[in-house]
């Protein structure tokens, strides 16, 4: 339970009375009905405890993947899986490129690891860059990234990714790589290290249901890893039947799903394109993104302004490397982005 009033995310729909939620980044068709079903059904049997090797899930997932069962660890949401790995680690020196998901340093400063931080480049757009490579050293005993970056919207792209794999390998260095948004990102720019995987390699994968299906309420990710002893670490970790039996019938429903990541894509390419050419009509600085959300930035307390009116969009202020004026919206539905640009166009025309 968090029972600290400062929260460091979006879709903090309790504390404000919230009409229009533009701050989390979940699919904007919501989530699927057999996911809903499947996850009804199951409160059926509630008496039974879930399984706590989530077996099936972890069988269709390694069908879904291509990786083998025992490379394949769930968790209750991909955040758990974030603070397990590094309590699993311990490492003494981590570098982290900022800005980026908050969770990873809140997780190293629980383990109390000292973090050289990256700092991305404003004036390159916060893009990953190749001299991120001369900062990997043997001293480097872990690097988290995240593809596409929260809150830049930003993918590594397929050569800078593979540098920075080889040289992790060369130096010894943990890679922690979160690919959370890769399903919701433009194809041609969406590339994953799960299929480059070897036995040897220190590299540990994170993905979620949380976005893709719309799933944030039942909290289900899961992490990909060709060292056994890492996820035998990782296990210890956490309580018994950790991922709910409502939780692991929704994972299996939503990978049985057909058509349903590529329709999603493709109202997200459409949306994405309208919002981006309306907010630089009304001349907002809009990074060009690749993921199912966009960061603006210079837009004063547009935070505030909107809050007035009852709609919630992410306050990124709290990202290191970030102040105030940068945000990120999502991308929702036409008729939902119909409505925030008409209130953006009263707010900037008044």
């Amino acid at each position: 339970m968090i029972i600290n009033s400062t929260y460091g995310h979006g879709g903090d729909v309790y504390k404000n009375e919230i009409e229009q939620d533009f701050s989390i980044n979940v699919n904007p068709f919501g989530t699927p009905e057999e996911v809903v079903q499947a996850a009804a059904e199951a409160c059926s049997r509630l008496t039974a405890y879930p399984d706590p090797y989530c077996l099936k899930l972890r069988d269709r997932l390694s069908a879904v993947t291509g990786r083998r069962p025992e490379e394949i660890i769930c968790g209750n949401g991909a955040a758990e899986l974030v603070f397990q790995f590094v309590q699993a680690l311990k490492p003494t020196h981590a570098l982290l490129p900022v800005p980026s998901f908050s969770e990873y340093e809140s997780a190293l400063a629980a383990a109390g690891c000292p973090v050289d931080y990256y700092f991305l480049k404003r004036e390159e757009g916060f893009a990953l860059t190749r001299d991120i490579l001369a900062k990997i050293t043997k001293e480097t005993q872990l690097l988290m990234l995240c593809s596409p970056n929260n809150p830049t919207g930003l993918c590594i792209g397929r050569d800078l990714l593979m540098e920075i794999l080889q040289k992790c390998r060369e130096t010894g260095t943990w890679l922690f790589l979160d690919e959370c948004f890769l399903d919701l990102s433009d194809e041609e720019k969406a590339f994953s290290l799960i299929p480059y995987l070897e036995k040897n390699d220190r590299v540990f994968i994170l993905r979620a249901f949380t976005k893709m299906f719309g799933m944030a309420g039942v909290r289900l990710g899961y992490g990909l890893c060709a060292d056994a002893e890492m996820l035998e670490k990782m296990c210890v970790l956490v309580q018994p039947w950790n991922i709910s039996a409502v939780a692991q019938a929704a994972g299996l429903a939503a990978l049985s799903l057909t058509g349903w990541q590529e329709k999603t894509r493709q109202v997200i390419r459409q949306e994405k394109a309208y919002l981006m050419r309306e907010l630089k009509a009304l001349g907002i600085n809009v990074l060009p993104g690749e993921a199912n959300f966009l960061m603006l930035s210079g837009v004063g307390d547009l935070y505030e302004r909107l809050l007035e009116r009852k709609i919630l969009i992410r306050n990124c202020a709290n990202y290191k490397g970030l102040e105030k004026g940068d945000v990120r919206i999502a991308v929702r539905l036409h008729e939902e982005n119909e409505a925030f640009i008409a209130v953006l166009k009263e707010m900037y025309h008044a």
